[in-house]
């Protein structure tokens, strides 16, 4: 009983773990733009402003029943609705809500507008309400079609962004875009040949290999050992016995005797098995196979 109720439990923990690894409170405000003339359009082919959150989990994050809101004084202002599968961020990703006042054209819409030239405060609060979760205070410099957004994805310091070549608008995307990897280069800058990638990978290969063996070899062991000490205990010999027995008559000239009998038994035959017996049979002639019915019959003149 007490197995089976700890076995539940385990079972309960696994389940709820996922749950405990969505922290929201890794739930941040990662760009904004206040005012879009030629930027990112909405799902109605609309430029409004937009405020890009960013899920820094290292799991999925539902952000259902969160608020997002302009108003430090009215923390509920826009709550996110509940049901919508958009609302769960596949881990280190970004969702896009647009800041156009219109709450009845779907999830990513809110019921507040963000206004040009003026100072904008941005706050998420978890589902109680109270508990803010990240906020942001967007400047007044603000010009159309530029953003506040962080220099990292989640973390970093807030920058103006302006859509140039060395501060890229990334709306749902990274705000740092790699489009190399310095380690793959710095390994092929000191390996241009390749040798050192296939001696890793042949040391690799060899090593699981080995592994394996050893692995597959320690298991024979053990279920040897096991199998002995289940053949003992069916007999009631102890170990000590067995061992003893072993070194009184386990002796190779006894193997060989008893070899040697069972090789002598088992190929003991007379010398009939080399006579060949041939019979004549009854009925010489067989119409079945005759070969009369397998010619063909020559053609007459009639």
């Amino acid at each position: 009983m007490k197995k089976s109720i700890a076995l539940t439990a385990f079972a309960l923990a696994l389940c709820a773990a996922p749950a405990f690894s969505q922290s929201r409170s890794a739930l941040r405000i990662n760009e904004v733009m206040v005012t879009n003339n030629t930027g990112y359009v909405d799902d109605y082919g609309q430029r409004t402003a937009w405020i890009e959150l960013f899920n820094s989990n290292f799991s999925p994050l539902e952000i259902s029943s969160v608020y997002l809101t302009n108003d430090s004084t009215d923390k509920t202002k826009y709550p996110v609705p509940i049901g919508d599968v958009n609302t769960r961020i596949p881990k280190r990703q970004h969702v896009l809500f647009f800041a156009d006042g219109e709450p009845n054209k779907g999830t990513f819409h809110t019921s507040f507008t963000l206004v040009p030239g003026q100072d904008n405060w941005i706050g998420i609060y978890d589902a109680d309400g109270k508990t803010l979760i990240d906020e942001v205070l967007v400047p007044a410099s603000l010009l159309p079609d530029q953003t506040w957004a962080r220099t990292a994805d989640g973390t970093g310091e807030w920058a103006l962004r302006t859509g140039g070549n060395d501060d890229y608008i990334t709306p749902s995307s990274a705000n740092v875009i790699k489009d190399t990897n310095k380690k793959i280069e710095e390994f092929a800058t000191r390996d241009e040949n390749g040798f050192g990638m296939t001696l890793m990978a042949m040391c690799i290969v060899f090593s699981a290999l080995l592994l394996l063996c050893l692995c597959f070899y320690g298991i024979g062991k053990i279920g040897a050992a096991v199998s002995k000490m289940n053949k003992m205990r069916a007999h009631g010999v102890t170990r000590e016995e067995a061992s003893e027995e072993i070194a009184v008559h386990d002796s190779g000239e006894e193997i060989a005797a008893i070899a040697m009998a069972l090789y002598e038994h088992l190929n003991a035959h007379d010398s009939e098995n080399t006579i060949l017996t041939i019979n004549k049979v009854k009925r010489a002639y067989s119409p079945w196979s005759s070969k009369i019915y397998s010619l063909r019959e020559v053609p007459s003149r009639k």
